[in-house]
């Protein structure tokens, strides 16, 4: 490659690597100018946005490191290695503190969606019951008659036995939601602790690594 072809993809990689570089800086700070620290939603905001942006600023800052070495092959620290290594370790203890608070995000979240299934499936059992109470079969039966679903001149055991096979359906799909309600709580669960925290973790080693190699 020669020396003119390698500065002018010297000179795009490192502005391509600032451009990512920058627009991580404006997406936090759109986020940053709310200034709702006070809330737990705001904080897991700002973790989540850290998280998921960080990545483009890692690939930004080593085409910056590309095209520095395209510039200047032999190796010394330059203004552009040093602004490399300082948002490097800036952003790797960045999300280390992000750490602890997407994992009290997480637990909070769990906890509010397990008071919301142990509801649910408290009204569940609750419905179990209804299944051999008297006086709501009998509530069935007559609601049916007057809806039309359950014959007037059907007999007292096949109007029980209806009524039964409709509570029992309903019953059912409460169950069906019930099971669904805990399969998108699990996954969830799985998508912030290794979506989120452990994203987290390994944007750290990455940034850690990189000012490392850009300050040698």
């Amino acid at each position: 490659m020669s020396s003119a072809a390698s500065g002018r993809f010297a000179t795009l990689f490192r502005w391509l690597g600032l451009t990512l570089v920058v627009l991580l800086a404006l997406q936090l700070l759109a986020v940053l100018a709310v200034n709702g620290w006070g809330e737990e939603s705001f904080r897991q905001l700002v973790s989540t946005t850290l998280i998921t942006q960080s990545p483009m600023a890692f690939v930004g800052m080593l085409l910056m490191l590309i095209g520095a070495r395209l510039d200047e092959p032999v190796p010394g620290r330059t203004p552009l290695r040093w602004f490399v290594t300082v948002v490097s370790g800036v952003l790797a203890l960045l999300l280390l503190i992000t750490i602890p608070v997407t994992i009290s995000g997480d637990r909070a979240l769990s906890d509010q969606a397990n008071q919301a299934l142990l509801a649910q499936s408290g009204q569940l059992a609750m419905a179990r019951a209804q299944l051999e109470n008297p006086q709501v079969i009998d509530q069935v039966i007559l609601q049916g008659e007057q809806a039309g679903q359950i014959p007037a001149d059907a007999s007292e055991a096949e109007k029980q036995q209806i009524a039964k096979s409709f509570m029992g359906r309903q019953l059912q799909q409460a169950e069906d939601q019930l099971k669904q309600a805990e399969n998108r709580r699990d996954l969830a669960a799985n998508q912030r602790r290794i979506g989120g925290t452990g994203t987290a973790l390994v944007l750290v080693a990455a940034f850690t690594l990189l000012a490392l190699v850009a300050g040698l």
